[in-house]
């Protein structure tokens, strides 16, 4: 598996060299273009999960550790960490952005049945597995339920109102949107209380600097982030790839006409950005052991619980528009009460550990892998005469120049 993690990692930096090489400058247009921010927005909020909220405060103190793990020792656990989440890997939805922005469109891989019948099977797998991830993190960020280490009844039927609102929210592009932008401020309105609570009044706002200058570190050693440092890069890794497809093919239908190289730069810095300013926050609350008990547990579950929502409707819409399985074809009913029970299923089959995003990460790069041979055996010619958009998108942005 690492040998197949590995060959996909680089084969995706050398396509995005080769994309910035030949298509570098055209405007990336898509079917429902948005202004920047929105995309940001809908990117950020789509293309992360709980994790990013709840999973740092629990690792600092493993990548300080460097008696039982030696290889986090080039760095300081905050560079680690945001190189865990920031930056570099941003590039993996990049790459999957442009390809179906500008490519797919004229080569249709993903419309061939097998594949769209595997890529939709990544897209609910991964949907189970964010459901799962909440689930498994509730206790330790709200013990004040249960025993703080077992997972109760009470968080079930969290996860499961958690699930519905998302399929419910999915039955709509403009709830969307909304959400998008409502969890991004909330997520702003959380760091900025987070910090203001560490320094205002008593806090040292230059050990605060110094933190976020430790981030430099991850700069310095960002060769080091590009191939698996241990089995649990690797599982992050393969996580990135988990979700590389399905949020590139989401969000693609939201380019507003941003040039290649913007729109890699912009995936790259913005969301990378507002991590740096959270897990600095979270990384000077762990150096001080200052406690988030309380009101800060139960904010960051908020936010938390509303990105899994804005992650899952997301890409429930996407494997239902896939699929052919849309709220006009089904009816409202019969298209709530399939995809609850699917994504409830498989979320108890990770719990059960029977289901490992390992394995939905490897199935990607195969289709990474294939989706390059089949345009190198097919559709090279077409490929190569690319030379901005699809002219049905044009339009549209056009439009949005004009009136949004």
């Amino acid at each position: 598996m690492t040998a197949l993690l590995s060959a996909g990692i680089l084969f995706t930096f050398a396509a995005i060299a080769l994309i910035l090489y030949k298509w570098g400058n055209i405007r990336c247009i898509g079917v429902t273009p948005v202004r920047t921010f929105t995309f940001i927005a809908i990117l950020f909020t789509s293309g992360l999960d709980v994790g990013l909220i709840m999973f740092p405060l629990t690792e600092f103190a493993g990548y300080a550790d460097l008696a039982a793990s030696p290889e986090y020792g080039f760095s300081n656990p905050l560079a680690i960490e945001f190189g865990f989440w920031g930056f570099l890997i941003w590039g993996f939805y990049f790459l999957t952005c442009f390809y179906f922005c500008v490519i797919e469109p004229r080569v249709g891989f993903f419309e061939l049945p097998l594949v769209k019948l595997i890529n939709n099977m990544v897209i609910i797998g991964t949907c189970a597995f964010t459901a799962f991830l909440l689930l498994s993190n509730l206790p330790w960020y709200i013990p004040g339920i249960g025993d703080g280490e077992t997972v109760v009844g009470s968080f079930y039927l969290i996860v499961l109102l958690v699930i519905a609102a998302s399929i419910y929210s999915s039955t709509s592009l403009r709830y969307v949107k909304i959400l998008s932008l409502g969890t991004s401020w909330l997520f702003i309105g959380l760091i900025a209380a987070m910090w203001g609570s560490a320094f205002l009044g008593t806090g040292d706002i230059g050990e605060f600097a110094g933190n976020f200058a430790l981030l430099g570190d991850y700069f310095g050693n960002i060769h080091r982030f590009v191939l698996p440092i241990n089995d649990y890069h690797e599982f992050y890794l393969f996580w990135w790839f988990s979700w590389s497809i399905m949020i590139g093919q989401f969000t693609a239908r939201f380019v507003g006409g941003l040039r290649t190289w913007q729109l890699l730069a912009a995936m790259l810095v913005f969301p990378s950005f507002a991590i740096a300013i959270w897990f600095s926050v979270l990384y000077y609350f762990h150096l001080n052991e200052l406690s988030t008990a309380g009101f800060f547990n139960w904010a960051m579950v908020i936010v938390g619980i509303t990105m899994v929502i804005n992650s899952l409707d997301s890409l429930v819409r996407l494997y239902t528009d896939n699929l052919n399985l849309s709220v006009s074809r089904l009816g409202k009913t019969r298209y709530f009460a399939g995809n609850l029970a699917a994504l409830c299923g498989l979320t108890l089959l990770f719990k059960l550990d029977f289901l490992e995003i390992q394995w939905v990460g490897a199935l990607v790069i195969g289709l990474f892998f294939a989706c390059a041979g089949y345009i190198l055996r097919y559709k090279r010619a077409e490929v190569l005469s690319i030379e901005g958009s699809p002219k049905a998108n044009r339009v549209d942005y056009r439009k949005l120049e004009w009136v949004s």
